[in-house]
């Protein structure tokens, strides 16, 4: 069900979700506003102009292109354009990290919630996931593609370089990554935790096809996704550097690792929701 949306109209609905976004952590006290502020543009963008998906959801996916979350911890971004999407209700996402909430601080499939393919939160495990299904669809000869998002922080995870290894070697060229480069984990830049040093370069070296763009720039993004699967038949797989801020949207929150996993009290959510437009309507 992609959407041939215009730049204008993903941007409005990006805002939508930001407020959905703030709201969410806002009203469970907790949670991870300010990586999922800084990936809503990109999921926009997927779900409403880039992926073939259907809201029904088929467990299986045949025939669908398939989006896996490996930073899991930003799972309001993900829930907000999931029931924009129409995988379930809007109104659901006032139970967002609530006791017996389907929508838990981090995604997972055993509760039966639509547009969940894997569980996450364990950081470095989804870009093996993503090999595995773009595997599997290679061999069910299903043309559709995997995305997966993987966070920076998330780069200094040893299983990732193993999965990184595993897909050029497979020839896994319907396999698309894309690393939020906010330059922020939860305890500090990324410089200065553990620093990634050339990131792209990495990518290149280990076999992949590497795209860099402005993860806050609609056209960017639309022409970098379009880049990533034109590889198709390239035998390569395709990752896609995407710099962010973290807490786009929201000017006390932009570019602060702070806001990583901090919930904004009654002033600061006034404040963000002034920042940000109502498009499609609160739940």
């Amino acid at each position: 069900m992609s959407e041939n949306k215009t730049y204008a109209e993903l941007e409005k609905i990006a805002s939508q979700v930001r407020r959905d976004i703030v709201r969410m952590v806002h009203g469970a006290g907790n949670g991870h506003p300010g990586g999922a502020l800084g990936c809503a543009d990109l999921l926009v963008m997927l779900y409403f102009k880039t992926m073939k998906h259907d809201n029904k959801f088929n467990k299986d996916a045949i025939g669908e292109d398939v989006f896996l979350l490996s930073n899991g911890h930003i799972s309001a971004v993900l829930y907000s354009v999931l029931a924009r999407s129409g995988y379930f209700s809007v109104g659901e996402l006032a139970s967002h990290r609530k006791l017996n909430s389907r929508l838990q601080g981090h995604p997972t499939p055993h509760e039966h919630l639509e547009g969940i393919r894997m569980a996450s939160g364990s950081l470095g495990q989804g870009l093996s996931v993503g090999a595995g299904v773009a595997s599997a669809k290679r061999l069910n000869n299903d043309d559709s593609f995997v995305y997966v998002l993987m966070g920076d922080g998330e780069q200094q995870e040893g299983q990732i370089w193993e999965a990184a290894m595993y897909a050029p070697h497979n020839q896994l060229d319907n396999l698309i990554a894309i690393v939020d480069l906010n330059g922020q984990q939860i305890d500090g830049p990324t410089d200065k935790i553990c620093s990634l040093i050339d990131l792209s370069a990495k990518y290149k070296s280990f076999g992949w096809n590497v795209i860099e763009c402005d993860g806050h720039d609609m056209v960017q993004l639309d022409n970098a996704l379009s880049q990533a699967k034109s590889g198709k038949g390239s035998g390569k797989p395709t990752a896609i550097m995407m710099i962010t801020q973290m807490g786009k949207g929201v000017d006390y929150m932009m570019g602060s690792h702070k806001w990583h996993g901090v919930a904004p009290n009654d002033e600061q959510l006034a404040k963000a929701l002034v920042q940000l437009e109502e498009t499609l309507g609160d739940y």
